[in-house]
């Protein structure tokens, strides 16, 4: 398949999310899969990239400001909008492939799923009128373009990211498979792991889990 092949759906019947999880994608969702195949050492930055440019479409498109929880969630109000699947396929020290799979709480209403309400929003509950889905999906587009070949050609995106990033600076629990980690995130590294400050002092440098606020 072709670099830059996309694939968009307006409705999934089995949308995956990390860990091998479910994600909910009904009417007025959009569920986005973009393949490409960066050099090896650009492979951690698209998710940075992938969540930049969601929240740099939403800013363009609604006005709404988003943020990015570590490591691949975007959230509009502290809840849920978009969720981010990284998968690739590295054969002998080159990357044959990597999907980025994106899915954005555009038009539907939130209330009427009750098994998401605490934790994810929609763009249109937010805003309060639906928005145009082609001038989201135009902008998306637009973005990761931009993104991905500024970040092939070597541009600090990282510090864009960082700073846009609301786990910085939160006491959280993170849990990796059956190890969980407390403490206060205090960066982020340029291959997008979290740097951890454990109540002892110590650090703790994590490359994948489930991040919970634990306290203000």
């Amino acid at each position: 398949t072709d670099e830059g092949t996309v694939v968009i759906a307006g409705t999934q019947t089995a949308g995956r999310g990390r860990i091998g999880r479910t994600w909910l994608s009904p009417e007025g969702s959009l569920a986005m899969s973009v393949i490409l195949k960066p050099s090896l050492d650009k492979l951690p930055q698209l998710v940075m990239i992938a969540s930049l440019a969601v929240v740099r479409a939403i800013k363009n498109v609604s006005g709404l400001e988003t943020q990015i929880k570590w490591p691949n969630d975007v959230l509009l109000k502290g809840k849920k909008v978009c969720g981010i699947l990284i998968e690739n396929e590295v054969k002998g020290g080159r990357v044959n492939f990597a999907i980025i799979g994106i899915g954005i709480n555009i038009n539907f209403e939130p209330l009427a799923f009750p098994e998401i309400t605490d934790i994810a929003t929609s763009l249109s509950h937010e805003l309060g009128t639906e928005l145009s889905k082609v001038e989201l999906i135009s902008a998306l587009l637009l973005e990761l373009e931009r993104l991905y070949l500024e970040a092939q050609a070597g541009a600090p995106i990282y510090g864009e990211w960082q700073k846009n990033m609301e786990t910085l600076g939160r006491w959280i629990q993170v849990k990796t498979g059956k190890t969980v980690e407390q403490g206060k995130a205090e960066t982020v590294t340029e291959s997008g792991n979290l740097i951890l400050r454990r109540t002892d002092g110590s650090l703790a440098e994590i490359t994948a889990g489930d991040v919970t606020i634990i306290k203000e």
